[in-house]
């Protein structure tokens, strides 16, 4: 990695850290600089502005989490070639992987753009939006190819399936830190795992 590429790695975490500790309105750009050990030149030279900033913590942040379902739900079609137990087990790795955090789920970066987002200019706006479409639609397909196999026991519309995944995730989040407890965010996957189980188990 080059020193240009590290000091830009390095902006992002620091930033993304801030961010997430208190949000954006509350992150400045003096203090990113500060404890990046930058000139205020040298930020401007990798992010024109706090718009550019908020893009690129987005681009990396979405593609950390891409990354991260790529590899657990891959791991879980490869346990079981079938579609509902490769996703309950999926379901389960996910889980763990929430688990094993030191300190429980840091926070969640659509969340904290979301709730202000006036900060933003449209393109962080829609790249945000597109970010949960994105994730809605990894979610629906696999239910698409489970619901092929085991039809629903009852009428449920896939979409709101799969964007409840993403709801419990982000609500887990936000409680957990609120009540001070990492452990609600594995329990409640756990908890959607059973009602993917009770939907489309066979009779």
């Amino acid at each position: 990695m080059s020193k240009g590429v590290a000091t830009r790695e390095r902006i992002l975490e620091i930033a993304e850290a801030a961010v997430l500790a208190k949000g954006f309105g509350a992150t400045s750009i003096e203090e990113v600089i500060a404890e990046a050990g930058l000139t205020k030149s040298g930020f401007f030279y990798h992010f024109k502005d706090k718009n550019a900033l908020a893009r690129e913590m987005l681009r990396r942040y979405v593609a950390t989490n891409d990354h991260l379902f790529d590899e657990i739900f891959a791991r879980g079609r490869a346990l079981s070639d079938d579609p509902l137990q490769a996703f309950l087990i999926s379901l389960k790795l996910l889980a763990e992987t929430m688990a094993d955090l030191p300190s429980g789920h840091p926070g969640c970066l659509i969340a904290s753009i979301c709730y202000q987002e006036r900060l933003f200019d449209r393109e962080v706006r829609e790249l945000t939006a597109q970010s949960v479409r994105n994730w809605n639609a990894r979610f629906r397909k696999i239910l698409d190819g489970i619901a092929t196999v085991y039809p629903p026991r009852e009428p449920v519309d896939l979409d709101d399936v799969a964007d409840m995944l993403s709801c419990i995730v982000d609500g887990a989040i936000i409680m957990s830190k609120t009540l001070n407890d990492p452990k609600r965010l594995e329990r409640q996957i756990m908890l959607f795992r059973t009602l993917v189980k009770l939907t489309f188990a066979p009779n």
